[in-house]
Formats: C-alpha cells, sequence, structure tokens
C-alpha cells in the first residue's frame, strides 16, 4: 500500500482555504495513481466519508471532490492525528519527501517502487505550508525521498504531483519488464 500523507503545518485548530485546496488538489492525483491518502493532523472532525463530503462541497477541483469522495468510499482516505513518537505501522515505512534527504536515510525513487512492486507499504509524507515537514518527522521517517533526482525543491502542489506520477510510472515499468503487465 502506498499512501500520499499530507502533513498539516498551516494550522491544527481551525481549517482553512489552505487546506481545503491542498486536500481537494491531492486527491485526484492519488486516485489516479492508485494511491492512499492521509490527512495528519488537519482540524477535521468525523469519519472520512463525511470529511470528504464537508471539503467536496467547498471545491470544483477534481470534478467537484468526486475523487475525494471515491477515495472514502474505497476506504483510501485516513484521518490521521500528529504522530507522538511514530505513524501507525499499518502505512508501512514513513518516508519524509525532501529536497535535501540525510543521506543516511535516503531511499531513491526506483528503490522505493522495487520495493513498493513487492509488496512493501510506505507513507510519503508532504508538507503543507512554507516550512514543509517539521525537524521532528524527518527524525521519525524511516527513510527521506528526493523526488527529483537533482536535489530541486518544489512547490507543495507540485511536489504533490509529481512523487506519486513518479512512482507510480517506475513501478509500471518493473511490472511491464517482469512480464506482469497490468497495474494493480
Amino acid at each position: 500500500m502506498l499512501t500520499l500523507g499530507l502533513y498539516n503545518t498551516y494550522d491544527s485548530k481551525k481549517l482553512h482555504e489552505a487546506h481545503l485546496r491542498a486536500i481537494a488538489r491531492a486527491a485526484p492525483v492519488a486516485y489516479a495513481y492508485g494511491f492512499h491518502m492521509a490527512l495528519i493532523g488537519f482540524p477535521v472532525e468525523g469519519r472520512p466519508f463525511e470529511v470528504a463530503e464537508r471539503v467536496a462541497q467547498h471545491t470544483t477541483i477534481g470534478e467537484g471532490g468526486r475523487y475525494l469522495l471515491e477515495l472514502a468510499g474505497g476506504n483510501k482516505l485516513h484521518l490521521l492525528e500528529f504522530p507522538r513518537g511514530g505513524f501507525p505501522p499499518q502505512f508501512g515505512a514513513p518516508v519524509a519527501t525532501t529536497s535535501k534527504p540525510s543521506e543516511d536515510k535516503r531511499i531513491t525513487p526506483e528503490e522505493l517502487a522495487e520495493r513498493a512492486v513487492r509488496g512493501e507499504s510506505f507513507l510519503l509524507l508532504v508538507g503543507l505550508g512554507r516550512h514543509g515537514l517539521p525537524r521532528e518527522i524527518f527524525k521519525i521517517a524511516r527513510y527521506h525521498l528526493e523526488i527529483t533526482g537533482r536535489e530541486v525543491s518544489l512547490e507543495t502542489c507540485t511536489a504533490i504531483g509529481a512523487i506519486p506520477t513518479k512512482i507510480a510510472t517506475l513501478m509500471e515499468a518493473l511490472k511491464w519488464r517482469s512480464g506482469r503487465r497490468t497495474l494493480t
């Protein structure tokens, strides 16, 4: 299982337009590439489908929230609290996405894709807001992923699109090489 984790660094007490836009923009990407989506530390209440319905009422992105509702209806939308020492194990290894990975925790997109094809699960963490992921998340994360191969810092929504796209494309290529010609 691959999960795109949006880590809230805007405001943990009140839901803002920036939260809604990030959720609405990430949902079609996660849906298109078969990822789960986790909202981490978002000031939302209720079950995932209820949250998806409320967010969908405020957006035209992703066909008016259709893909967010599809994720929620398929049990692929998850609401997580800020981690207190770690993330729930069912999401697999936490991976901090960054343009400046620590060498001792670096994982390449190719290695992550190979391991995902073999069935390993990963929680790919993207920090929202101008400062990205908090320092403690880099410590908690088992791996650091630099997606561009050139250590280029990407704007948040660009990263949200690029990360699943690259990982899914690499996984598809690996499946084709191995003779498994379908994405599942």
